[in-house]
């Protein structure tokens, strides 16, 4: 696990299908419940989406979020990834994976 997807590793990324596009009220109601209670979701075909209580923490959360994907993308294209052991994983989560951190 590389060191920006240990901030989701307490709140994983949604992952959404459906809707595929909102045109009207409904379908956007649709994709917001989908996104749930997670600072990020990944929607199929469209890329990424952030919520935070501001902007800047919402940034912050996008910005994470695009780190970590290159970051796989790259561990992946390299070869086969090495992961973190969990117990260490989870204290760095725990430690930095807060909208508190994305301001130092």
């Amino acid at each position: 696990m590389g060191q920006p997807s240990r901030n989701f590793l307490l709140a994983p990324p949604g992952l959404t299908v459906e809707p595929c596009l909102s045109l009207d009220a409904a379908s956007a109601a649709d994709l917001a419940a989908g996104f749930g209670d997670k600072t990020v979701a990944v929607h199929a075909g469209h890329g990424l989406f952030a919520s935070g209580g501001t902007v800047d923490e919402a940034a912050w959360w996008f910005m994470c979020m695009e780190q970590c994907c290159h970051a796989q993308l790259l561990a992946e294209a390299a070869g086969t990834p090495q992961l973190w052991p969990d117990e260490m994983a989870r204290e760095l989560a725990a430690a930095t994976g807060s909208p508190t951190f994305g301001w130092l």
